[in-house]
């Protein structure tokens, strides 16, 4: 039991280890978006479908001891694709719709690693069941739950803080090679617990029927919409705040907690009381789907305990229809199927087929409608013509809130990178005011009169750090600009005639809003040049282009991707910069403080920080809260900081390490 126990827990944990390392190994070829995480658990789960797979077909095909001779030699030969380092190669590849590129390079990095880890709890509790005439192996699957949920929870308080990406991988890549070995163990001692080979299980087929497909497809509608819950209200979580490891785990640790409650004992799964719990998690996620503003902790919390509920009643009804131990595998298949499913479905078909988050409202519908399905026959007839009248109001009321999702704006779109909406309001002696959002924040604001779109507004007004920056350009001389971040285009409204303004820009569909929906561009003076891609990419590729001033204004929802703010990246920038010129970057943020990131780069570095904290007052319609660093050579800081109001020096933060390609940890720097 013991070398089992040992096999399952070292393989569950290093399954969920690796994916918030690869993920975060990859995040910033792509972007820094957070979809990067929703492909990246798709794929995960599609891996676990085929490992399953495998181990049903090893099953149900081979003999005991061929089933040990054929996984052996798989184990040996994945050693050959160590270590898991993704390759660089991939970077800046297919900026228009990365979906496919991260698949690739998640099968390159880690495929076959990855497939074998995801067959050994099935494959163990199946040995497990064979080698002890045992029937209760499922407390191995609660086992390696638990395995998952430690090395999850581990990582972003363990492991990202005090380890490169590079040698996560590393050490991770030793931690594989010492499971081989033990699994290895395992499958010896399963040979020699089967008595033949002609042995094949504990008791005949024939007295443990076949499920049948009915019950079947009831097992993978409910890991479906686990599935998708899971995933929906993970977007939730990093869309607007940042798709850092914390926020991908949080939600993961608690899908793996209903499970191994509802696995290791049934008991845990009070039926009673998380059927009543279910109606008042749906009422309470409505404060969620229906975009009403909230605290983060309050929205953390009510997530967290909402997934937790959707969860132990998806799972716990799944445990409470598992099968007999003989078609334990077909049962892991199943729950494999839904799981890919769910993945597919919010990570692939939706950001192609939907123009709004729509995947939410849909998997709440599903869960309501299962659990109606599996009480069914326990209901008496007056409760389930009452259930159903209650799930077609919550339909509708879930029909009402995604039409509110796009009927009030102007334009409404998404892709990999996310959803964009442009919304009109009026004000009254201003005119329509309009807006670009990314999830739910502002990207860029313009004021349609002619007396006022000239005029630069929200995070760029004049005032600003950026907008004073630019300012103090001396000379009458043609400027040369880069700005990495389009949005709406605002700054392109301090071109002069006969400046040169560079504009990165990875989403396409960004660029048409600007140029169709706002009028900064066609406005603007300057000569704008558009660049389509990650503008780090294309400033580390391009030749220098002796920048006056350089501008980082890249978000993903409310956060700057993590690459664009490390050592490396603030070394490629000054490297496109005059030596004089100004390297401005926008930092405001409702949930991180990265000024300690910006002004440790620039102390190794030998720039000079200031920052530009921009609070207006209450009546002000042009300008927004915000925060800009500005670094510079000293002598020319010193001159900027004469030249510009409400500007101070910007001091490391002591003992705070810099941020490299291979180190960032964002919870030293949680507000």
């Amino acid at each position: 039991m013991l070398s089992f126990a040992v096999t399952v827990f070292l393989s569950a944990f290093l399954l969920f280890q690796i994916q918030p390392i690869v993920a975060k190994m990859i995040l910033p070829w792509f972007g820094g978006s957070s979809s990067v995480w929703s492909i990246c658990l798709v794929f995960f789960q599609a891996e676990l479908l085929l490992g399953y797979l495998y181990v049903h077909l090893l099953h149900e095909s081979l003999s005991p001891r061929r089933q040990n001779l054929v996984h052996g030699a798989l184990l040996l030969l994945s050693l050959a694709t160590l270590p898991v380092i993704a390759s660089p190669a991939a970077q800046g590849s297919g900026f228009e719709n990365p979906t496919w590129n991260v698949l690739i390079v998640l099968a390159a990095t880690v495929g076959m690693p990855y497939l074998l880890l995801s067959t050994t709890g099935p494959l163990m509790q199946a040995w497990y069941a064979r080698s002890f005439n045992s029937l209760m192996p499922y407390r191995l699957y609660a086992l390696s739950n638990l395995a998952s949920m430690v090395a999850l929870l581990s990582y972003p308080v363990l492991v990202e803080p005090y380890f490169p990406v590079r040698n996560q991988g590393l050490i991770w890549s030793v931690g594989y090679a010492l499971f081989v070995v033990a699994c290895l163990g395992s499958a010896w001692q399963s040979w020699q617990g089967v008595a033949s080979e002609r042995e094949r299980t504990a008791s005949p087929p024939e007295s443990t029927p076949r499920p049948p497909w009915r019950e079947c497809l009831l097992w993978v509608g409910l890991a479906m919409t686990a599935s998708i819950l899971l995933l929906a209200i993970t977007r939730h979580l990093t869309q607007d705040v940042a798709p850092v490891p914390f926020l991908w785990v949080l939600p993961l640790s608690i899908y793996l907690l209903s499970f191994i409650l509802c696995f290791d004992a049934p008991r845990y799964y009070y039926r009673p009381g998380f059927l009543c719990a279910l109606p008042v998690a749906f009422v309470a996620l409505d404060q969620v789907v229906d975009n009403r503003g909230m605290s983060v902790p309050a929205l953390v919390a009510l997530l967290s305990v909402s997934l937790f509920v959707f969860c132990m009643v998806c799972h716990g009804e799944l445990v409470r229809r598992r099968p007999p131990v003989r078609h334990l595998t077909l049962f892991y298949l199943m729950l494999s199927i839904g799981g890919a499913l769910g993945g597919s479905f919010v990570g692939l078909l939706a950001p192609a087929l939907f123009n709004a988050y729509f995947e939410l409202p849909i998997g709440l519908f599903l869960c309501g409608a299962l659990v109606i399905i599996v009480l069914w026959r326990e209901l008496k007839p007056m409760w389930r013509w009452l259930a159903l009248l209650a799930l077609l109001a919550y339909g509708i009321r879930l029909g009402g809130i995604s039409v509110d999702y796009v009927a009030d704006y102007r334009r409404v779109l998404r892709n990999f990178y996310g959803q964009l909406r442009v919304s009109d309001v009026t004000y009254e002696g201003l005119g329509v005011r309009r807006a670009i959002y990314h999830g739910r924040i502002n990207h860029g604001e313009q004021f349609l009169a002619v007396e006022h779109r000239r005029r630069p507004t929200a995070y760029y007004c004049e005032m600003s750090g950026i907008g004073q920056a630019i300012r103090s350009l001396a000379g009458e001389q043609p400027r040369k600009i880069g700005i990495l971040g389009l949005g709406a285009g605002t700054l392109a409204t301090y071109g002069r005639r006969g400046d040169e303004m560079r504009i990165y820009e990875i989403n396409e569909q960004v660029l048409d809003l600007a140029r169709e929906d706002f009028t900064y561009l066609a406005d603007s003076e300057a000569r704008i040049v558009p660049v389509l891609g990650d503008g780090r990419l294309m400033l580390e590729r391009e030749p220098a282009q002796n920048y006056d001033l350089l501008a980082i204004d890249a978000f993903s929802g409310d956060s700057i991707p993590t690459h664009l703010l490390t050592l490396e990246a603030m070394q490629a920038y000054l490297r496109q910069l005059k030596d004089d010129g100004v390297l401005a970057i926008h930092v405001t943020n409702r949930y991180l403080d990265l000024r300690p990131v910006v002004a440790g780069a620039a102390a190794q570095l030998g720039r000079t920080a200031l920052i530009v904290d921009l609070d207006p007052d209450d009546g002000d319609r042009f300008c927004r809260h915000s925060v800009w660093v500005l670094l510079a050579q000293p002598e020319r800081a010193a001159q900027l900081a004469k030249a510009m109001t409400k500007v101070e020096p910007l001091l490391p933060r002591p003992g705070f390490k810099v941020w490299t390609d291979d180190f960032s940890n964002l919870l030293n720097i949680l507000k």
